[in-house]
């Protein structure tokens, strides 16, 4: 096994009004899909019963626009809208459903380890195993599950806790996820993997 609960984390990615609820900036696009899914609710109760600490990120845009760089046609859109991602905006928030309790971190790239201290804190806690939830699957998940194998994390993307504005687009994602990284869990895989390390003591 990879290693033991103390070991582990959970990412979060993008939990927030903006992405997952009809009034956010991007609920046109994602709201429906999320909503049909489930995912919300599957992930949330991932969250709470992992036992190991959860790092939420949220995507907002401080004054001055933070490390957020125009290089892509997301960034650009989300630049030209960044009232709506100030991190007291409405929109920036955590849904009510994950907001308890959350550790969060706020960041202006796609990755949820990039331009922040996140690595390293995860890194400085012992912390070697990542298991990702998040939305959208073919942006942030994607982007933080290969950035984190790249930095020598061993990624877990749970594959019932993360959602896409289309299924084959979803489905695809997880499919270059599983060369990519030490590949995909569901929740009640990444659960019992998690509650046999704890018995062991392995």
């Amino acid at each position: 096994m990879a290693s033991t609960s103390g070991r582990v984390a959970v990412l979060a990615l993008h939990w927030q009004v903006n992405v997952i609820k009809p009034e956010g900036f991007f609920g046109g696009m994602l709201s429906e899909p999320v909503a049909r899914s489930g995912v919300v609710e599957r992930a949330a109760s991932f969250h709470r019963s992992a036992g190991v600490p959860v790092f939420f990120t949220r995507f907002t845009i401080p004054e001055g626009e933070g490390g957020l760089v125009r290089n892509t046609g997301f960034m650009r859109a989300v630049g030209e809208a960044q009232e709506a991602f100030r991190p007291d905006a409405p929109g920036s928030q955590l849904i009510p459903e994950m907001a308890e309790g959350a550790q969060t971190v706020d960041n202006q790239k796609l990755s949820g380890l990039a331009g922040t201290e996140l690595a390293d804190l995860l890194t400085g806690r012992g912390v070697d195993t990542l298991f990702v939830t998040g939305v959208a699957t073919n942006l942030t998940v994607e982007q933080t599950a290969r950035h984190g194998t790249d930095l020598g994390f061993t990624v877990h993307v749970v594959s019932d806790c993360v959602a896409a504005a289309d299924e084959a687009v979803h489905t695809a994602s997880l499919a270059n996820l599983e060369l990519t990284t030490a590949g995909s869990l569901t929740a009640d895989e990444a659960l019992e993997r998690l509650r046999t390390e704890t018995r062991s003591g392995a």
